[in-house]
């Protein structure tokens, strides 16, 4: 290692020497190779993009899924007097517009985004006239489809890096199994010398799996909060209802709890996030939306009351504990009766082969170039948006389409002040045209609707002058803005040679999808069943194998953990074979495909079942217990 690098480790980041792997990974960055780095949660990874963005002349990228984590690192940055910025949704127009001009003029080091904003054709134009001394993509996982978390967008990071010239590349995640992380080096082009894994182990960890019913669940989470000493703690459960009982339990019990899930309302997450950093012995009752942007060190506790999804999701949520390297413990109530809503849910989400055929024609039957909403899309297939848009990353991918800068079809105001004393403001030709521009709005309650296209045809005006107009009148607070309807441009690039075909090769990726996430699904059971120790088997499964048994996990400790009860076989019962039919003649016309109808009664979400209003149906869910498959064979 330089000394300079040694450097700028002392002078801006106050350390004297390296964690494990960051060494070898800026020396890589340093000697103008790409690399990649698997580290564990609180491992480390960021300092490997941050510190060799200080040594390059030209922008350090830095691709983040997370705003919450953007900020904290920026504000870190600097602090340390190291130039940061991000772009989000969260700026005005004006704070952009500083933003690029410092990226513009070197004034930046670094600059944080989220993927979705290569989808923007000006900032992707404007990025390809900028030197990028380093292209950093966090949660690098997200590439691939055998990862546990992909995500469409990430698919295009790759291009987007050759497009921009992009001088080197640098993956990082701190949950990649080998096969990930092969899928990661070969999509970004990474010589496989230069990738870098520093492993799952850390020894501070005790890691407990105990047998539990359902029934007994509650008393046995309440009995290890009182029997350990008070500490910051997660509580993870699977679903937005469970996390608010089990925070009403433990408040009952005395306990500091709160819920938190992706259906509160944003200021609700947040204070709920700021409460639990403040905290001494908060806990958290969380699904999986809450942790990936908290910057917490001293966690002593993560339970997971429901099991995790796969081992990936349960590495990435028990790394979020004893981050200061002070004891800490993760607990699975390891519970049966849970795996049949895991199931469900993989089950329950892949599309069927009419909902793809459906979805294939009507893509195709549009103009050459077209605008979409993934939600209207989504109705008329009957396949969830992030489904949609995985499908639409595919078509590109392969060269059917090609996407540009997503819109807002609409805007929503709320006026702080009259309309006379608006346009008293302006004059000449531009007052007319505010005046007669608000006068195309409908008032829906005190928020005012305004359909910009539409508009824009009736005044004969370009629609970048009206949106202009709207943005302008909000940054000088006389209207309360806000926009809706997010259209997405694509043009088409050839048309299918054979309908069918490209519908079966599509519907076999969600075969496929489907396969992978019920295979994770079954690595977890294994776990739990293991009577060696559980984390060499977790080492092994990230590619860096122990070698020893662990010494603090429940095999080690001669815990026994009774494995996983054996899922009793519940057929269905004749009261519910009766309720299923039923419910098919009742709801024939608002769910006349079998699998819609299963998804309803098994509480599983769909665009059919929202676009029916039925989540409010006192049969949604009322299956939610049964295994979907049993449902679906029910219907006939």
């Amino acid at each position: 290692m330089s000394d300079d690098a040694q450097q700028l480790l002392r002078e801006h980041f106050g350390f004297e020497e390296f964690r494990d792997g960051q060494q070898a990974v800026i020396e890589n960055l340093l000697a103008g190779r790409s690399a990649a780095a698997v580290f564990p949660t609180g491992g480390g990874k960021s300092l490997c993009y941050q510190l060799p963005a200080l040594a390059f002349d030209g922008l350090t990228l830095v691709i983040s899924p997370l705003i919450a984590l953007m900020k904290d690192q920026i504000d870190a940055l600097a602090s340390r007097g190291i130039a940061a910025q991000r772009l989000d949704s969260t700026l005005s127009v004006d704070d952009y517009r500083r933003v690029m001009d410092d990226v513009r003029t070197g004034r930046l080091k670094l600059l944080y985004v989220a993927p979705e904003r290569f989808n923007n054709e000006r900032f992707r134009e404007q990025m390809k006239r900028i030197r990028i001394s380093l292209f950093a993509v966090d949660e690098a996982h997200c590439i691939s489809e055998w990862g546990h978390n992909f995500r469409p967008d990430y698919l295009k990071l790759a291009a987007f890096a050759r497009q921009f010239r992009a001088e080197r590349i640098l993956a990082l995640t701190a949950t990649a199994t080998p096969p990930v992380l092969l899928d990661m080096c070969r999509v970004f082009e990474i010589e496989e010398a230069c990738a870098t894994c520093t492993g799952f182990y850390r020894s501070n960890l005790t890691l407990l799996l105990t047998s539990v019913t359902a029934g007994e669940r509650d008393h046995k989470l309440i009995g290890r909060l009182q029997e350990r000493p008070a500490g910051p703690t997660i509580v993870y459960v699977t679903l937005q209802k469970t996390a608010m009982e089990v925070a009403d339990n433990l408040k009952a019990e005395g306990f500091s709890a709160k819920a938190y899930h992706a259906g509160l309302k944003p200021d609700v997450r947040e204070s709920v996030q700021d409460w639990f950093l403040e905290s001494d012995c908060g806990v958290v009752v969380a699904t999986i939306a809450f942790g990936m942007g908290v910057d917490k060190s001293n966690i002593r506790y993560v339970y997971h009351y429901n099991l995790p999804k796969s081992l990936e999701n349960y590495s990435q949520e028990i790394g979020r504990a004893g981050r200061d390297a002070e004891s800490a413990t993760c607990e699975v109530l390891a519970c049966a009766e849970d795996l049949t809503v895991l199931e469900n849910f993989v089950l329950g989400d892949t599309p069927t082969r009419d909902s793809v055929d459906r979805f294939v024609k009507d893509l195709f039957s549009r103009d050459e170039d077209f605008d979409v909403s993934y939600y209207d899309l989504a109705r008329n297939s009957d396949i969830r948006i992030l489904v949609i848009r995985t499908l639409m990353t595919y078509l590109e991918l392969d060269g059917y389409l090609e996407g540009g800068t997503p819109f807002y079809s609409g805007y929503q105001f709320k006026p702080q002040m009259s309309s006379a004393e608006i346009l008293e403001k302006f004059d000449g030709e531009y007052r007319d045209f505010l005046r007669r521009l608000l006068a195309q709005s409908t008032k829906k309650k005190t928020w005012f609707y305004l359909d910009v296209d539409a508009a824009a045809g009736k005044l004969q005006q370009p629609r970048n002058r009206l949106v202009a107009a709207l943005d302008d009148l909000g940054h000088q607070q006389m209207l309360d803005l806000k926009v809706t309807g997010v259209r997405n441009r694509y043009r088409r690039l050839r048309q299918p040679e054979n309908h069918d075909a490209l519908v079966d090769h599509l519907y076999d990726q969600g075969i496929q999808r489907e396969r992978r996430e019920l295979e994770r699904l079954e690595q977890v059971v294994r776990l739990v069943d293991l009577r060696e120790c559980q984390v060499a088997h977790l080492c092994h499964h990230f590619g860096k194998p122990l070698g020893r048994d662990c010494g603090h996990c429940s095999s080690c400790l001669n815990l026994s953990t009774g494995g996983l009860a054996e899922r009793a076989a519940r057929p269905l019962a004749s009261d519910v074979a009766e309720q299923i039919r039923i419910a098919q003649v009742e709801l024939e016309h608002q769910l006349p495909d079998r699998v819609q109808l299963a998804r309803f009664l098994c509480g599983l979400s769909s665009p059919a079942i929202s676009k029916a209003k039925l989540h409010s149906d006192s049969r949604f869910g009322s299956l939610e217990e049964m295994p979907f498959q049993a449902v679906l064979d029910a219907i006939p």
